[in-house]
């Protein structure tokens, strides 16, 4: 389930003419973009948020919705959908504008020091500073490569799972040796509402990167005839009034081999891709965005990059990491936003002015 957004907010974001003048554009609403919001509304700093995606919640989201998250700060367990939900009521009093579906083609200085932002659907932004929280890139799933295929793509060939009701009762074909592909391979053999009528699992060797605890449980399940492992390559594919019969699967003995099925499901990774960002002019690293780490600046003043985006000596690609970098990036605009402005850290325990800013009541202590 996508989650909800504000229709006003939606409508403001549709309905605006010309430029939109502002104090800071995030590129990227997933859970670090998002979190920027938060870290940008205590210093009453308000924001326009920018996603490629239909919906916030970016990569935890769109790939894997209903997966469990442990290592978010106080939070045992949650789903990539539920820490969304959570993100966007904790940022609901900074009256963040979203403007989603859309890509940022430009972004040009001007002679004023702001940035002038266009984006595919032709959003236009004066900004005075930006915050590229874009993950891994505009990520896209590694394909798999034979001739024709790609017209199935969407009706029996799928990259991704949004909903797994869809491929309920249906015989599968999962193409892959990672976690993604394991997972839903168990997920779709146990018994509930979205198990399959059949799964075979098809890798192109005999060893696996995913989690040895899910190997071992497909194996053990193949040993019940619950489901089938094979080792081989979908080469080609099998094809009767305009639907796949078959994938063509060639073995290690050089053999190939029909496997009948309903839907094809194939799961090689993400080719993160950097798009447009690679030509803003912007010191790059191993398609990452080089940064320093007193303010998560790129190398262009007034342009910052938290989350997996951005890279420094000792960076981990965790959403806590994410998280902490906001906070350091939002105070480190502040001069750039606000220049006359002294700015002092307080705490949302004890402040009553982040009270006011959050919309709650100063506690009365003893």
């Amino acid at each position: 389930m996508e989650p909800k957004l504000n229709q006003e907010v939606m409508d403001t974001a549709a309905a605006h003419d010309g430029p939109i003048e502002t104090d800071a554009v995030i590129v990227g609403a997933g859970p670090v973009g998002l979190f920027q919001v938060f870290e940008l509304g205590l210093l009453e700093i308000k924001a326009h948020v920018i996603d490629s995606l239909a919906y916030p919640g970016g990569q935890p989201v769109e790939l894997y919705p209903d997966k469990p998250i442990y290592d978010i700060p106080a939070i045992p367990v949650c789903t990539g959908q539920e820490l969304t939900d959570a993100l966007l009521k904790q940022i609901e009093p900074f009256g963040a504008t979203f403007h989603l579906g859309q890509e940022v083609t430009t972004v040009q200085q001007q002679d004023d020091g702001r940035f002038f932002v266009e984006t595919s659907k032709g959003t236009k932004f004066l900004t005075k500073t930006i915050f590229i929280a874009a993950g891994v890139g505009a990520f896209q799933p590694r394909t798999l490569k034979v001739d024709g295929l790609e017209a199935f793509e969407g009706s029996q060939l799928f990259y991704r799972v949004k909903n797994p009701a869809d491929f309920a009762g249906k015989n599968l074909v999962i193409v892959g040796g990672g976690d993604s592909a394991l997972d839903w391979a168990l997920n779709f053999v146990n018994e509930g509402p979205n198990k399959a009528e059949s799964v075979i699992l098809i890798h192109r060797r005999d060893g696996f990167k995913a989690a040895p605890a899910s190997v071992a449980k497909m194996r053990e399940l193949c040993d019940q005839y619950e489901m089938q492992f094979i080792v081989g390559q979908v080469t080609g594919y099998d094809e009767k009034d305009g639907k796949i019969t078959g994938a063509k699967v060639t073995g290690a003995d050089g053999v190939t081999r029909v496997v009948p099925l309903d839907v094809l499901l194939v799961f090689f990774g993400l080719s993160p891709k950097l798009g447009p960002i690679a030509e803003w002019g912007l010191q790059i690293e191993r398609k990452q965005l080089v940064v320093d780490t007193e303010k998560f600046s790129t190398s262009i003043p007034g342009i910052f990059a938290v989350g997996d985006i951005n890279t420094y000596p000792g960076k981990k690609k965790l959403i806590l990491s994410g998280f902490h970098e906001c906070a350091l990036a939002a105070f480190g605009a502040m001069p750039i936003i606000f220049p006359e402005k002294k700015v002092f850290l307080q705490y949302t325990t004890t402040s009553p002015k982040l009270h006011k800013v959050l919309g709650v009541e100063s506690p009365v202590f003893d």
